[in-house]
């Protein structure tokens, strides 16, 4: 038998036994039971070590991703796609209990974005989604310096978002492009005010949510992700949220809901 053949029986045999370890540890009582009536629901017996996250408030920033009409509103040109998975996640109100709490607690709040002008539709090439975005207009505004029919257009902040937003207080980063703050200054300002930890919400969870995660935990930042503070598409390609989920817990420093966020933020309630 030649090497080469060696090495592929290798290669089958241990792919074939790391299936099967896989298989063993994720049913029947793990993975499978706690999901049986809910897809989205956490393992009954997980296989990952829990987080041992906790605030230090000083150094602790909530960032929302992508707050605006365009994701949130029925009135946005993405709804179609996202709102029954907006609604049956309660994300519009969860994430206006984050903004509410962060404010009372005194917490840094960041806000990162997304805004394409009529330059951005002269790109050469494109992924699926960008390709998408454009063709429909979504954060569409007329230029970096022109606010014209920018209010309650898709583009503009959900209208019970700004009395958070528009304090004064709040950091607005510059528009990101595609889905992570790479190409804005959120990490610079979050530095900036010494922050350490990141409370992530917004949308959409396996777009610019799971992006802004792993690019902050790249950056050193230690990220909680608020899991139905954040939502996503549901098309016949796939179902955006359970994918983002997955590896929500998979990476994340800590995977919360909005009420346990709001308590390690300060809430009594």
């Amino acid at each position: 038998m030649s090497q080469t053949d060696d090495r592929r029986r290798f290669i089958l045999n241990t792919g074939a036994a790391a299936a099967a370890v896989a298989a063993a540890a994720l049913t029947p009582n793990a993975y499978a039971a706690g999901n049986a009536n809910n897809k989205y629901a956490d393992p009954a017996n997980p296989m990952l070590p829990p987080s041992n996250m906790e605030l230090d408030l000083r150094r602790t920033a909530l960032v929302v991703i992508d707050p605006q009409v365009d994701f949130l509103s029925p009135k946005g040109v993405a709804w179609g796609a996202v709102g029954d998975s907006v609604k049956e996640h309660n994300v519009v109100e969860n994430i206006g209990r984050l903004f509410a709490q962060a404010k009372k607690s005194g917490l840094t709040v960041a806000v990162s974005p997304h805004h394409y002008y009529p330059t951005d539709k002269g790109w050469k090439f494109e992924g699926a989604l960008e390709k998408l975005m454009h063709k429909i207009g979504m954060f569409n505004r007329a230029g970096p310096y022109n606010l014209s029919g920018f209010e309650g257009s898709g583009a503009d902040f959900m209208p019970e978002y700004k009395q958070y937003i528009h304090d004064g207080k709040t950091i607005i980063a510059s528009p990101h492009k595609v889905y992570g703050p790479e190409q804005n200054d959120l990490a610079l300002q979050l530095r900036k005010n010494r922050i350490e930890q990141v409370i992530l919400a917004g949308m959409s969870a396996n777009l610019c949510v799971e992006s802004h995660m792993r690019e902050l935990l790249e950056q050193g930042f230690e990220v909680a992700v608020v899991k139905d503070a954040t939502a996503a598409a549901i098309v016949p390609e796939g179902d955006g949220y359970l994918a983002a989920l997955i590896n929500f817990r998979f990476i994340a420093n800590a995977v919360w809901s909005t009420q346990e966020a709001l308590a390690r933020m300060g809430s009594k309630a």
